[in-house]
């Protein structure tokens, strides 16, 4: 099933219903990770939303779009095929790589997605080397790579923005900083005095920063990003601070590990992407609560209908189905 309609930056209830889209799949999925039919590790996307979304609204089906192992919003927001999406998940072969790789290898071709790649750090190469290609077939497309701020610690980090910026690559790095590689914060793994933006301006790449939880502050560094690459034929830099709600690996909240600060973790129910945007439509009178929950018990009921009908595909292949997921999105 596929999404049939792009998101319009200037429009910020496509944004929400983007976003509403990710959130909700992803806690259907995690109600059914427990009956053990899905056999993957999984990297939840819950709490960073807002920023696949707000990127993906500037980039094309001709956009290449290369994620990590985090990748469940960002394919989804660039229009990946959810049937697929599901399907791999569940160790279908009507999954987009035929069930073998999950949730960390992600893939819809059509949609200009070309990969997830779960080694921290080694998308970027790979990235790389697709912006390299636009480029020398003469392309007005850009290669958006996505990382974790954690990558920011590889060689594969510094490596490709050396090049990238030597070469003038159109390529896109979206960091995506939620303050933790697994438990550990970066307060003990990087220095205080420089942020991963100044890591960036320092291999002279032109660098953005916003906050990753306000979809329209994405959109308007998106926008600002994008346009500079297409007049400048350059590469550029985007740190996002965000934040994510669950567990690094997994659907269960580990708030009983005790690395992570009680007031940061109850910070979160104001920093919610959905919760700011929710408010925002609200007050501008764009949407009612009533509206919203009329879309949310919809999208509810979808979602489910998917995820039961993905579960009856057998192993040797399947037709899809006439019907379009949510075709007003």
């Amino acid at each position: 099933m596929t999404i049939t309609s792009v998101i319009n930056p200037d429009d910020p209830i496509s944004l929400y219903k983007r976003m509403l889209l990710i959130r909700r799949l992803e806690e259907a999925l995690i109600q059914r990770y427990p009956e053990q039919e899905m056999r993957c590790p999984v990297h939840f996307s819950i709490g960073q939303e807002a920023i696949a979304v707000g990127v993906s609204a500037f980039l094309n089906n001709d956009d290449w779009v290369v994620s990590n192992h985090r990748s469940h919003a960002h394919y989804v927001a660039k229009g990946g095929d959810l049937s697929s999406f599901v399907a791999e998940l569940y160790g279908k072969s009507a999954g987009c790589c035929a069930g073998r790789g999950g949730s960390m290898h992600l893939t819809d071709m059509d949609a200009g997605f070309l990969a997830g790649i779960p080694i921290v750090g080694s998308a970027m190469a790979i990235a790389a080397g697709v912006a390299m290609s636009q480029q020398r077939n003469q392309s007005k497309s850009i290669t958006a790579v996505y990382i974790g701020d954690a990558a920011a610690e590889s060689g594969s980090f510094h490596e490709t923005l050396n090049y990238a910026s030597l070469h003038n690559l159109p390529l896109l790095t979206v960091c995506e900083n939620n303050e933790f590689s697994i438990f550990t914060p970066m307060s003990m793994r990087q220095p205080s005095n420089r942020t991963i933006a100044d890591l960036s301006r320092s291999h002279g790449i032109k660098t953005f920063e916003a906050s990753g939880d306000n979809v329209l502050e994405v959109v308007e560094v998106m926008r600002q990003a994008k346009n500079y690459m297409l007049e400048e034929s350059k590469p550029a830099f985007i740190e996002f601070n965000t934040y994510r709600l669950l567990e690094h690996c997994g659907p269960n909240f580990d708030d009983d590990l005790n690395y992570r600060d009680p007031k940061e973790v109850n910070r979160f129910a104001i920093r919610d992407p959905l919760y700011i945007m929710a408010n925002f439509l609200i007050a501008q009178n764009w949407l009612t609560e009533e509206k919203m929950s009329e879309m949310d018990t919809q999208l509810k009921l979808d979602i489910t209908n998917l995820i039961d009908e993905v579960k009856l595909f057998d192993n040797a292949g399947y037709e899809l189905s006439d019907k379009v997921f949510w075709v007003n999105l």
